[in-house]
């Protein structure tokens, strides 16, 4: 299922060879999804942009674009205040 990146060597000294990793492109779930409007109600799929103490995930991590960064701030924040998400971790 996940393929493995080969490693490429750069260029140098013997003993400072270093291995770099040519790394995926990451796309936009929700854009694939073809979601127009990110929804606060929908819990389950806002827990997987915050982490274990209640942050949001930026987006060079977790690949989401501009547009839907911008939405999905926007709806975790109401869903904090709705108290449906933590703004802490317990």
């Amino acid at each position: 299922m996940d393929k493995k990146v080969p490693n490429k060597v750069v260029e140098g000294d013997d003993k400072t060879k270093k291995a770099k990793r040519v790394q995926k492109k990451k796309v936009c779930q929700f854009c694939v999804d073809k979601v127009e409007h990110i929804d606060y109600k929908d819990v389950g799929k806002l827990r997987r942009f915050i982490t274990e103490k209640g942050k949001i995930i930026p987006r060079r991590t977790s690949g989401v674009c501009a547009m839907h960064q911008r939405e999905l701030t926007t709806a975790i924040k109401r869903a904090r205040y709705m108290v449906l998400l933590p703004f802490k971790a317990e």
